[in-house]
């Protein structure tokens, strides 16, 4: 194997960090050829770990200085979205918008490429943070909270194969159209890589409940833009990740309560 070989999968998992996060790792893919975006989805759920390692660190840290959960939960999805850039939060509001707000198909697609946000993104966003939110108070112990965000945000990222194997791009253009080149040996990387984490990181009951709530969240999403702009769009993609991030720790979620 030679060294380009051996060179490239680190590089697509930093093209994936610089692509889904907003960690200054570009400095990675200086000097090598361009990493396409197609081939960094098998590493999505890879990065989905380490933003639920660094959303489960801060809630730990608020728990040791004493706050209660609820307040703890805020901080650790302000420190999450700090490090994804709001990407998938984007995805959600625009996609509510363009969904909730459009009559036909191209003004569906121009109000999701609108950077002002409408009421049907924001409500989306609140109900978003709300459910992540509850969900984490709910969980409590820190030791709950970080495998169980480690497995949502991974599995959340996985989520995005769905679309991408189900649907078509809705437009000619765009970050998302690259996609479309993805080997489907890469979709099921991701999904292998996800799942494991799930499995090796949960209780087995609360693993499946979230990756079968995954999945149902995924291809429901698929039939929405299918119906809704013939197709799936990056915004569309953030809003499977992030609605099936809350799917799967609701259900983690409720498996403790369940206890």
């Amino acid at each position: 194997m030679g060294e380009r070989e051996r060179t490239r999968p680190a590089l697509e998992l930093a093209g994936a960090f610089v692509l889904l996060t907003r960690l200054n790792l570009a400095w990675l893919l200086a000097g090598h050829p361009p990493v396409t975006i197609d081939r960094t989805v098998w590493a999505f759920p890879l990065i989905g770990a380490v933003v639920g390692v660094v959303g489960g660190a801060a809630y730990a840290a608020c728990a040791w200085a004493g706050m209660p959960p609820v307040v703890a939960s805020v901080w650790a999805l302000t420190v999450m979205v700090v490090v994804t850039g709001a990407l998938h939060e984007d995805g959600l509001a625009d996609t509510a918008d363009g969904f909730g707000g459009g009559r036909t198909r191209e003004r569906k697609l121009e109000i999701m490429r609108d950077s002002h946000i409408g009421s049907f993104g924001a409500i989306a966003l609140i109900l978003s943070l709300a459910a992540r939110g509850a969900a984490i108070a709910a969980l409590g112990r820190p030791l709950r909270v970080l495998p169980a965000l480690v497995t949502a945000a991974s599995l959340g990222r996985a989520a995005v194969v769905v679309p991408l194997l189900l649907l078509v791009p809705a437009r000619s253009d765009g970050l998302a159209v690259g996609l479309r080149a993805m080997r489907r040996s890469r979709a099921v990387a991701a999904l292998a890589i996800a799942a494991f984490l799930a499995l090796v990181l949960m209780p087995l009951g609360a693993a499946l409940r979230a990756m079968v709530g995954a999945v149902i969240v995924a291809v429901v999403l698929s039939w929405i833009a299918w119906r809704q702009i013939g197709g799936y769009t990056g915004d569309v993609l953030g809003a499977v990740s992030l609605v099936a991030e809350c799917v799967a720790i609701g259900m983690m979620a409720i498996m403790k309560a369940g206890h």
